[in-house]
């Protein structure tokens, strides 16, 4: 490592850590001053990326309160400070730390919240693509005989999970308020579980509580198996199961971008 990088790599360290000293450069020699002027830089490098939290995870602050998140965000920031300048990246990692983070523990929601606000900023940078047109659709519903020999390609800008918790639910009723934190969570059952799906068909990001079986239908079309047996996998988990309304999954949020027929056997 040349005498630059050492002195990089130990700045960067010291902005984390008061107690480390800066080998060479400006900040290694000067005693007081020196410490006032990396305390300077260290604040500002702090507070910059709690702000940048707070802006990104708008309902799970309004959630616990400023003080509290920007707290929290404080301490991810000095224990796990990004390694990348794109601070997207950095914001997908908020999640899991809240949810091994103590504290938090007193709102078991906290972070499948949060897991929403990440996947809205990851679909608002994934790449773009057309959804299926909907004469697709007529054609292989035509044809019930294909949907078994028919694969799904989904849009890179979707995602889903399962929560024990009402977390969809909590996150819309922050939604249109010029305060998050006024939001009315009195009727939220913040107990029931919810599966979330976040997507953006065009430009806009949308958030979706998703129907029974929703969420087995798109893991197993991500997992590659055919339309029929997706829906089979689906049916398996959910027996009373709405096709309908599964199918509407698909079409209204624009998730299959294109049909990957297999060959005739």
């Amino acid at each position: 490592m040349s005498a630059h990088d050492c002195v990089q790599s130990s700045l960067a360290a010291a902005l984390r850590a008061p107690a480390l000293p800066v080998a060479g450069g400006d900040f290694a020699h000067g005693g007081g001053e020196a410490e006032r002027r990396m305390a300077v830089h260290r604040n500002t490098f702090i507070v910059s990326l709690v702000d940048a939290l707070a802006d990104a995870f708008p309902v799970s602050q309004a959630l616990v309160g400023e003080p509290f998140f920007r707290a929290m965000a404080r301490e991810r920031v000095l224990a796990d400070p990004p390694r990348s300048p794109v601070l997207t990246d950095y914001a997908r990692g908020m999640p899991d730390f809240i949810a091994a983070f103590a504290p938090a523990a007193r709102v078991p929601y906290l972070a499948d919240v949060a897991r929403i606000e990440a996947l809205r900023i990851q679909a608002y940078h994934a790449a773009d693509a057309a959804p299926l047109p909907h004469a697709a659709y007529h054609a292989l519903l035509a044809s019930p005989s294909s949907l078994h020999r028919t694969r799904a390609v989904l849009h890179p800008a979707c995602a889903w999970f399962r929560s024990p918790h009402a977390a969809c639910t909590l996150w819309e009723a922050h939604q249109d308020l010029s305060r998050p934190s006024d939001a009315a969570l009195e009727d939220v059952d913040a107990t029931r579980a919810e599966d979330t799906l976040v997507a953006r068909p065009g430009l806009d990001v949308v958030v979706q509580c998703l129907p029974a079986g929703a969420l087995e239908l798109l893991d197993a079309l991500r997992d590659g198996l055919t339309l029929g047996h997706a829906f089979q996998q689906a049916r398996h988990a959910v027996p009373l199961l709405d096709d309908g309304a599964l199918f509407a999954v698909l079409v209204v949020h624009g998730l299959v971008v294109a049909l990957d027929p297999l060959p005739e056997p």
